[in-house]
């Protein structure tokens, strides 16, 4: 049976040759589903500018056959090389661009695209508790994420719940989750259906 994702390419065909600005994962029709609503991030802005020059974007499915797990290295790899726009690449890409490679005595290595993976990932899995919060319109618990996504952690012999809890820190800084007490227990509640980031 053949794995259902693959990663792909968007590409702007008002340059000669077309230029790739958007690198992705997804299944089914992903690839094209970026043109049904145009937002307002440099994704969405360059599709409209593409569109109202009279030109349609180019999708180019560049590997398939493949797991998530596979997948997600790819696409991280990719954006890597190409870089995102925000750090002088050619890329829409939302990644968070990586401070520490700007600092003059930085002690530390961290190889090409580490960084980049590190936070695709982290998008996948912030997308994945904004998805079960999204479920349980009454809210969850921290330790309910933890359980019910396979995120605890194991530290010293101890079992701990701070990946969850790390995870819904960043997303009610974001104003995504929302921290409210219900019958006494602390519970996270999603505060809208959009999805998080774009994959």
């Amino acid at each position: 049976m053949k794995n259902p994702f693959y990663v792909y390419a968007l590409k702007d065909p008002t340059n000669n040759p077309a230029l790739t600005f958007y690198i992705g994962k997804g299944t089914g029709d992903r690839a094209w589903e970026h043109e049904k609503t145009i937002d307002d991030s440099e994704k969405g802005q360059t599709i409209k500018r593409i569109h109202d020059a009279g030109h349609e974007v180019l999708h180019t499915i560049l590997v398939s056959d493949l797991t998530e797990a596979q997948a997600l290295q790819i696409e991280a790899e990719l954006i890597s090389a190409f870089g995102v726009r925000s750090e002088g690449g050619l890329l829409t890409n939302k990644v968070k661009p990586n401070t520490f490679k700007k600092l003059p005595k930085n002690p530390l290595n961290v190889p090409d695209g580490c960084y980049e993976r590190a936070q695709i990932a982290l998008t996948m899995l912030q997308n994945s508790v904004m998805e079960f919060a999204r479920a349980n319109p009454k809210g969850v618990r921290n330790a309910d994420v933890a359980k019910y996504l396979g995120l605890q952690s194991s530290y010293n012999g101890g079992v701990k719940d701070y990946p969850s809890y790390s995870l819904l820190g960043l997303l009610m800084k974001e104003g995504q989750i929302k921290r409210e007490k219900v019958d006494g227990t602390v519970m996270h509640i999603a505060q809208n259906n959009r999805s998080r980031t774009e994959e």
